[in-house]
């Protein structure tokens, strides 16, 4: 690990080393920016990304501030509609780092409400 890491990219790459998508068991990656938040669903043995989500689309463009719990909580449920259509059910949740908190938390919680189990 470089020096130049902040505490996220530290936590991240230990996580990463431990943690791999497959076909049966896709890996669910966070993104959280001050404003925005995605969320992928990656095959890593195929090196291809399955399903994504994120505030960035179009469909959140009139909702107002697409950085909070709820704009978390909206993409966390889009993530599982779409995976639910791919005959995903079941993702290794990866957190990137993140604190298990706030936004986070919310994404996961409804993520698994509609359907996802990780």
């Amino acid at each position: 690990m470089s020096k130049n890491m902040t505490g996220r990219e530290r936590r991240k790459v230990r996580v990463r080393k431990k943690i791999s998508g497959t076909a049966e068991r896709p890996r669910m990656s966070v993104f959280r920016s001050l404003s925005n938040i995605s969320v992928q669903i990656i095959d890593d043995e195929a090196g291809k990304t399955l399903v994504q989500a994120s505030t960035y689309e179009k469909s959140f463009a009139g909702s107002g501030h697409t950085g909070n719990r709820a704009a978390a909580k909206k993409v966390g449920e889009t993530i599982a509609e779409r995976a639910t259509a791919q005959k995903i059910d079941k993702v290794v949740f990866d957190r990137s780092g993140y604190i298990y908190h706030g936004c986070i938390k919310e994404l996961a919680e409804a993520a698994r409400q509609k359907g996802l189990k990780f």
